[in-house]
């Protein structure tokens, strides 16, 4: 555990769904855990008039409904809040509040923003912080989607840079500080039996598997300019792909780990217009802050191709979707089958699959002997519990990436390059998107998707 200077934290959006449902908890946890500094303040940034008082009752019942219960002890006294709004003509209370912050902490506290606000109020708050001098020796971390199309993305990057240095930017993609996302590099880079087999010569088809039971009806605003497509293809799901696809990294250092990572990047194929279905949950119209016309995808498959030696020619299916049968965040790879005297095999084995929920499992499908007297073949599984690893103790994402920026980690950040890459492979369905396919809540999606798995189909459903 590195020494940490003090730290002034500022947390725009302090009174949003976001804060109250991952942030104020991650930053309740790693204070029980002591993995902040020895001093610290939190400054929750608001439109609206609020005590530093009022605040404390907000964060506790976040705590109450998302957290760990009542907040840890030393945590209620780090508290603040500015209200008042922030913008580049009016600071409102913030920049009053931010000097008697650092007031308090004395000489060399470092100044950490947090922008847990819509994407379309980050310029805005980007062009606040350097009208009024908050910018400069600061980190600042931006929460996804880092723009909202490959050309807002542009114009965006651009005024981020005008503002701050690479180094001091944090974009963050909660999929990145997953246990289990974490558990991809050390189950392929120190174990020779998957290293072995990471490649083309060996696997058929990666799939990358994320539907969710849950409905938008509590932030249907939100989800409606969004939809599936850049809430969490060119987010998640992508990043998440390159993880599995990357060329293995000179070392675990965060600047190899993200050059690794926006090489594989670039060699995303943009996709294809029949590569994509996408799809729309019955119902989704009738919901409160939905236009009855809506075109808003929510749900999204695609067939992508990496063009990389290692994995020209196998498929990457990407799948997500809302109202869906199963929740379940996983990545399969689906293992070819061996030549050799054994005949026909079972379907359902012959895969190697990572849950990323939680602290993470692994699970392998073989094919086995079926016990008894005749030699019958039949599927059998096996789960490594990761989060059950001898001295485990596992973080929640947001925990681990708000102490990575602490200590200026940023090998699980997404990158100013490495997003362009994903915005340019995402960009024809935005340009030309296909039909949208209505599909029945609870269900698999639209029957259209099933065809993109073929020939293996969709671990997930099957």
């Amino acid at each position: 555990m590195p020494d940490l200077p003090p730290t002034v934290f500022v947390l725009f959006g302090a009174t949003g769904d976001l804060a109250a449902r991952m942030v104020l908890p991650a930053f309740d946890r790693l204070d029980r855990r002591g993995l902040l500094p020895p001093d610290w303040r939190l400054v929750g940034s608001g439109r609206g008039e609020r005590s530093d008082d009022d605040f404390r009752q907000l964060v506790a019942d976040a705590l109450a409904e998302h957290g760990d219960g009542e907040p840890s002890a030393g945590l209620p006294g780090r508290l603040r809040f500015a209200g008042g709004g922030f913008t580049p003509d009016d600071p409102g209370q913030l920049a009053d509040a931010v000097a008697r912050a650092r007031e308090e902490l004395g000489e060399g506290a470092q100044l950490v923003h947090y922008l847990a606000v819509p994407p379309e109020a980050f310029a805005g708050t980007t062009r606040a912080l350097d009208a009024h001098g908050l910018a400069e020796s600061s980190r600042v971390v931006f929460e996804k989607p880092y723009g909202t199309s490959p050309d807002g993305f542009r114009e965006l990057d651009e005024l981020v840079h005008s503002v701050f240095d690479e180094e001091q930017v944090f974009r963050i993609d909660h999929f990145l500080g997953k246990e289990g996302t974490q558990d991809l590099h050390v189950l392929r880079f120190a174990n020779g039996l998957f290293s072995s087999v990471w490649s083309r010569e060996h696997v058929a088809q990666v799939q990358v598997d994320v539907p969710e039971t849950l409905d938008v009806a509590d932030r249907a605003e939100f989800y409606d300019a969004t939809g599936a497509v850049l809430d969490m293809l060119v987010t998640h799901l992508f990043q998440v792909a390159a993880e599995v696809a990357m060329e293995p990294p000179a070392s675990l250092t965060p600047a190899d780990l993200q050059e690794a990572r926006e090489a594989v990047l670039a060699a995303f194929r943009p996709l294809a217009r029949e590569d994509v279905v996408l799809g729309q949950f019955e119902g989704y119209r009738d919901l409160d802050d939905v236009a009855d016309d809506s075109r808003t995808d929510t749900f999204v498959a695609a067939r992508l191709h990496v063009d990389t030696d290692r994995w020209r020619g196998v498929p990457f299916l990407l799948r997500t979707g809302k109202q869906m049968a199963e929740s379940q965040q996983r990545v399969t790879l689906v293992v070819r089958r061996p030549d050799g005297p054994v005949g026909a095999l079972p379907g359902g084995g012959n895969t190697v699959s990572l849950s990323l929920s939680g602290a993470g499992a692994l699970d392998l499908g073989l094919v086995a002997k079926r016990p008894g007297p005749d030699l019958e073949l039949a599927v059998a599984g096996t789960t490594l519990d990761l989060g059950a690893v001898p001295g485990g103790d596992p973080l929640p994402a947001y925990a681990s990436l708000i102490h990575d920026v602490l200590v200026g980690d940023r090998s699980l950040f997404t990158t100013s390059a490495g997003l362009a890459h994903a915005w340019r492979a995402v960009r024809p369905v935005l340009d030309d998107p296909p039909e949208l396919r209505p599909y029945a809540p609870g269900s698999w999606g639209p029957a259209e998707a099933a065809a993109l798995a073929d020939p293996c189909g969709w671990v997930l459903g099957s």
